[in-house]
């Protein structure tokens, strides 16, 4: 079942969902955290969607973004299909600050929030099918000859994950507080 901006707003995303026009959804991602800052999430933690669809990652509160698990990005292990484009928000500050990605691949994108990675501040993507490097174990590259230099994903990440199972089919996957 891939999401779709009716049934993302009749599953209660309306203040989360937009549209570009017809051809083109954009689905928001709302990054949060509780008032002192000792939880933070984005919401939802998982979708499945179409290519072609915008995600945008909008600042509910506190200091947030998002990064593709991507080699660019720090070093990190590669956890989005070899042929799409890593992402890099940089720190986005302000309630209502957004940053926008158009996800044209099939397979699983994996992300995380660069100033909460520790704490557990992940989310995926399923675009179309389950496929790509976001379907492997976690630390799979330690296994490849030569084994690249890659960080990989904190445990407290791995942890937060929702299955890809899960997100094929249920579609959205909110975060639960």
């Amino acid at each position: 079942m891939m999401i779709g901006r009716r049934t993302f707003l009749a599953s209660g995303g309306l203040w989360l969902a937009g549209l570009a026009h017809a051809d083109a959804p954009v689905i928001d991602i709302a990054m949060n955290s509780n008032e002192d800052g000792s939880k933070v999430w984005y919401d939802p933690i998982g979708l499945l969607v179409e290519p072609g669809t915008t995600l945008r990652w909008m600042i509910m509160a506190n200091v947030h973004a998002t990064a593709a698990y991507h080699p660019d990005n720090d070093n990190h292990s590669l956890r989005i299909p070899e042929k799409a484009k890593p992402w890099n928000s940089d720190f986005l500050v302000n309630p209502g600050d957004h940053f926008e990605v158009t996800l044209t691949e099939p397979g699983v994108y994996d992300y995380y929030c660069t100033p909460h990675e520790q704490a557990g501040m992940v989310g995926r993507i399923v675009v179309a099918s389950a496929s790509g490097p976001g379907t492997l174990p976690f630390g799979y590259f330690k296994s490849l000859n030569p084994k690249p230099d890659w960080q990989d994903v904190p445990e407290a990440a791995q942890k937060n994950f929702p299955s890809i199972e899960r997100i094929l089919r249920d579609g959205i996957i909110r975060m639960q507080i």
